[in-house]
């Protein structure tokens, strides 16, 4: 028996340009497969996120897997989803995305200029004890730490320390926690906070753009700035710019996407 075969694209999402941003794959299946077979294939394409949608009468349900596990809440694979559809015209260009996902429904909209803007939870942080290893695990100095849903939010002296981290991924992988995200305030024109993310025990030693992180950073740079029209950078090696709005318990997340790979997998037998 001949397996079937689905759409298998990959997208940079948050993205510059070709190259930039956050890659993710992107799936689109005719039924829901074995969740073996989702978490082998997401191995297979190793990329921080790889997105499985399947149409619904009232949209897409939508799930994402690392190269190791399922996760609750992924905004750069999101963003890559919503491209897909729109390119591939599954969706009119004046349509929204949405999404049913794990943490709820999630909508997109798309822009005359191509800008894609996720509608995501707001995610509040609270006080956190720290592992007794974090400063030395990063290798800089801490200034505070909160915890969000997801990841330990860290905020550093400055910019410069931030893109200069080095951190033992290896001890951030023990953490009770999905990962580690670090912050300061923007030190160029036009970026307000930047970042860099950390999710090792997920298999992804730098996730190069974080949208989810960004649901948990808009509400905590919101409240150290009163802003609520925020421009973030994320600068791993990659780099990607998120534009972010916080609208009461949500988020708006504004980027762009390039489709770099069109493709045809085989799908379960």
């Amino acid at each position: 028996m001949t397996a079937p075969e689905f759409d298998l694209h990959l997208i940079d999402a948050f993205a510059d340009g070709a190259f930039t941003g956050n890659p993710a794959a992107v799936v689109l299946l005719d039924a829901p497969p074995q969740d073996r077979w989702m978490q082998q294939l997401a191995m297979e394409m190793n990329q921080a996120e790889t997105a499985f949608l399947i149409p619904r009468d009232d949209g897409y349900s939508l799930r994402w897997f690392t190269p190791r596990s399922e996760v609750d809440l992924c905004g750069h694979a999101t963003l890559a989803s919503a491209h897909y559809l729109w390119e591939q015209h599954h969706l009119d260009a004046a349509a929204p995305a949405r999404f049913h996902t794990r943490s709820g429904v999630l909508t997109a909209t798309r822009s005359p200029d191509e800008s894609i803007t996720l509608d995501f939870p707001a995610i509040e942080s609270r006080p956190a004890t720290p592992p007794a290893d974090l400063e030395s695990a990063l290798g800089t100095i801490v200034r505070e730490v909160v915890d969000g849903d997801f990841d330990l939010l860290c905020l550093l002296e400055s910019a410069e320390d931030v893109r200069a981290v080095t951190p033992d991924l290896g001890a951030i992988a023990r953490w009770k926690t999905r990962g580690v995200v670090i912050t300061a305030a923007g030190d160029r024109a036009g970026i307000d906070f930047i970042s860099r993310c950390f999710f090792p025990a997920l298999g992804v030693p730098e996730d190069p753009v974080t949208g989810s992180a960004h649901c948990a950073l808009v509400p905590y740079w919101n409240k150290r700035t009163g802003m609520t029209m925020l421009t973030g950078y994320q600068a791993s090696a990659r780099g990607g710019t998120v534009r972010c709005e916080l609208r009461g318990d949500r988020v708006k997340l504004t980027g762009r996407a390039v489709t770099t790979l069109r493709g045809r997998i085989s799908g379960p037998r």
